[in-house]
């Protein structure tokens, strides 16, 4: 029996359901990828916590005895968390606010854009370069650093070499490392506010200082919260940096989680427990990231 012709109901509701499947279609080869090479991994990573494999062997399924054993008997993973945590305090503690210093001191100087590319280089300079700049930067003997300290009479420190100042050493360099980004965020940040609550507050006979702490700090707001949480990110899931600078040590002062689910899967072959000490790093990471968009949706820290 012939239906007849569509209604036009029935034509709208069709146009409808095609309307909403055509941007996903422009998206799925965006989507795609990051479905494999990013949200899979995580996915066998997640299952793989919870059984003990070797590389060689089958899996054996061992359920919560992986986070059990870090999280409750292994000393050396929780001092990696620790330092971990240290770490990335640190260089956000370190390269946020001097980020801010920066932009805040070069606001209308000459040639911006030349100094935009500066600040961006060591953003896009390979991770090995950096690191060996930097140990030629922090060599105890020949180094500028105890250079400078030997003119000024001061005895340098064996940087890298030494418990009490390794970890310093790599958060100085992780937030050097970040600091062009920041400073480019800062200055797109000081280019939005308006320039008339300056000139309004120096017509009062406010001061440099005053104006910075009562009109452009909370102008800045949500990105000096965005700055911190990802410079917090960038410092929890750092590897690379610590791993060309110091390995590890001194005597595991600078040892950090990622390096040490590194050593666990590819050295000692317990790839369970690597990826479990991944997953819980992946949590942390995680948590901070709801955090920023909660605030961020919320207009920052007044809105939490």
């Amino acid at each position: 029996m012939d239906a007849g012709p569509p209604t036009p109901q029935g034509r709208a509701a069709a146009l409808s359901r095609r309307w909403r499947l055509t941007p996903w279609l422009f998206l799925a080869p965006a989507l795609l990828p990051g479905a494999i090479f990013y949200l899979l991994p995580v996915l066998v990573s997640v299952l793989l916590s919870l059984a003990e494999w070797d590389a060689l062997t089958p899996p054996r399924w061992v359920g919560w005895s992986n986070y059990a054993y870090l999280l409750g008997v292994d000393p050396l993973f929780q001092r990696t968390l620790g330092n971990t945590f240290i770490f990335a305090v640190g260089s956000a503690a370190l390269g946020v606010p001097l980020a801010l210093a920066i932009a805040w001191a070069m606001q209308g100087a000459r040639l911006q854009p030349f100094w935009r590319v500066v600040h961006w280089l060591p953003m896009v300079t390979n991770a090995v370069a950096i690191a060996y700049a930097w140990r030629f930067v922090l060599d105890p003997a020949d180094g500028i650093l105890n250079h400078l300290l030997g003119i000024a009479g001061l005895e340098g420190p064996e940087w890298l070499g030494s418990p009490a100042t390794a970890m310093l050493s790599v958060v100085l360099v992780a937030g050097w490392t970040s600091l062009g980004q920041n400073i480019l965020l800062f200055s797109i940040g000081l280019g939005q506010v308006d320039s008339r609550l300056w000139d309004a507050a120096r017509l009062d006979g406010a001061g440099p200082l005053r104006m910075f702490w009562s009109i452009t700090l909370p102008m800045l707001r949500p990105t000096l919260l965005f700055t911190t949480i990802t410079s917090l990110i960038n410092g929890l899931g750092s590897f690379a940096l610590i791993l060309l600078l110091t390995g590890g040590g001194p005597a595991g002062s600078t040892d950090v989680t990622a390096l040490y689910f590194y050593r666990m899967a590819f050295e000692h072959l317990r790839m369970g427990r690597a990826s479990a000490a991944a997953t819980v790093l992946f949590l942390l990471i995680m948590v901070l990231t709801l955090i920023q968009l909660r605030l961020l949706r919320r207009g920052g820290l007044d809105g939490w």
